[in-house]
């Protein structure tokens, strides 16, 4: 770095308390991988803004919501407690990129850099924001959050916010109206927020009591890195999972969920297919200005055998609905929970597989299915270091497609069984699509890729499907 800005801050919302019960369920996951979870973005400016203008920003942010004042204190078992402070200094970080070097791959090479650097919980802010500069302009802003100050719906919140904001009066049009973290946890902690956590948890348990115990069948090990990642982009996904859509009336999630069913179901032949899936609760009173994490895992079953498409679509809507309702509690009691039915039916569930649907867009109308979409493509990536689940899968918005980030331990579900159940995936919305409303059950049993679907790019390919 080639200068700080020390920018001065100070806000409302002070207070010492726990963590909330998202918060928990984020530590959790930071301390089972051995990193901050960050939340990253690089955004090119082309000298729209100042440094000034940047650390103007980065006082809005820290000032307007608690969360992003709020540092960590460690009891002697490791415990952590979080302390919000009324005011304080943070830095804004300039870098100068040399006039032959390009800003882009420098502002890259920094968020890799900060991603990948856990926070210092006790003495470090949760935002760490840096000026990307070339030939006196600045070019890119590099952003980094602790995930424990803010999920994707937060900064969705912070972003709107600043639109809102006027630097030159330092005027917002609305005052802050998210729940501070630390009020959040003091009402989940009482007697309200009990009942609310009791109430899932029998959900939770009546699911964990009838369910079999394992999602993947016998383990096949693969040789290699035992933790991977893949990247599967798809456009004709897209556009047949908003054909979908169109014609059962909803949007694209349950659509994309019951596939996910039907692909598990046919690629392990485990069904009913019981996932987590990461739920927000952002649509409970209170919480859909917060920017802290309120995002928890819920639980839901799919029977998604021999039945049309459009019938796994509309009880995959109606699962998510439930399984919503009842991802509110204390993770505390959870893992209590979770521990005590295994160990009194004599066997571990396994619930080691979730989808996380992390989409915030609105549902744009249907596309026509062109005879010759964009190639899918599938790209393996580095292996992870840990993972803390047997399977993960994302959905993402990429231009033009739908983009799934599969993160595997392949001694549960190898690289080509991964490979067969993404493209099973894609497969069965793309029929569904093409068939209309008359179709055939759907095929729980393992199956190959049908004709007519989109050419595939492999890149670092690990066997053929």
């Amino acid at each position: 770095m080639n200068d700080r800005i020390v920018v001065p801050f100070a806000g409302p919302g002070s207070g010492t308390g726990g963590l909330t019960w998202g918060q928990r369920q984020i530590w959790d996951a930071m301390v089972a991988t051995d990193t901050s979870q960050s939340l990253r973005a690089v955004v090119p400016l082309d000298g729209a803004k100042t440094v000034d203008d940047l650390a103007g920003e980065l006082r809005f942010f820290l000032s307007r919501y608690p969360s992003m004042r709020s540092r960590l204190v460690f009891d002697e078992q490791g415990r952590p407690t979080q302390v919000v402070a009324e005011s304080g200094q943070a830095e804004l970080f300039v870098l100068d990129v040399p006039d032959a070097d390009d800003p882009a791959r420098a502002a890259e090479e920094l968020a890799d850099r900060w991603e990948g650097t856990k926070f210092d919980y006790e003495n470090e802010w949760p935002m760490r924001l840096a000026a990307v500069r070339h030939g006196g302009a600045v070019t890119h802003v590099v952003v980094v959050l602790n995930h424990l100050a803010a999920d994707a719906g937060g900064v969705a919140v912070m972003m709107e916010d600043l639109s809102a904001w006027d630097p030159a009066t330092d005027e917002q049009a609305n005052p802050p109206a998210g729940v501070p973290p630390t009020d959040l946890a003091d009402w989940q902690d009482g007697p309200g927020g009990q009942r609310q956590s009791d109430s899932a948890l029998r959900y939770w348990e009546r699911l964990l009591r009838a369910a079999e115990p394992e999602r993947f069948g016998p383990a096949v090990p693969d040789e290699g890195p035992r933790f991977r990642q893949l990247t599967f982009r798809s456009p004709a996904l897209l556009a047949a999972a908003r054909t979908v859509a169109a014609r059962t009336g909803g949007g694209t999630a349950p659509v994309l969920l019951a596939a996910y069913a039907v692909a598990l179901a046919r690629t392990t032949g485990v069904h009913p297919v019981l996932s987590q899936t990461i739920v927000s609760n952002r649509f409970r009173p209170g919480l859909a200005a917060a920017v802290h994490p309120v995002s928890q895992n819920g639980l839901l079953q799919l029977d998604v055998a021999e039945v049309p498409f459009d019938v796994a679509v509309e009880r995959a809507a109606r699962a998510s609905v439930l399984g919503s309702k009842h991802a509110y509690y204390d993770p505390v009691q959870w893992e209590a929970l979770k521990e005590r039915v295994d160990r009194e039916r004599g066997v571990v569930v396994d619930i080691g597989c979730v989808l996380n649907d992390r989409r915030l867009g609105s549902e744009p109308a249907p596309d026509a299915i062109e005879s010759s979409p964009g190639p899918s493509t599938l790209v393996w990536g580095e292996p992870l270091p840990l993972f803390n689940e047997r399977l993960m899968v994302t959905i993402e918005d990429a231009p033009d497609a739908i983009e799934l980030l599969v993160e595997v331990d392949t001694h549960a579900m190898p690289a080509p069984m991964v490979e067969a159940f993404v493209l099973a995936l894609e497969s069965v919305v793309l029929d569904a699509a093409r068939v209309g409303s008359e179709q055939r059950p759907t095929d729980a049993q393992p199956a190959g890729i049908r004709d007519g679907r989109p050419r595939l790019v492999r890149t670092e390919p690990t066997t053929t499907v």
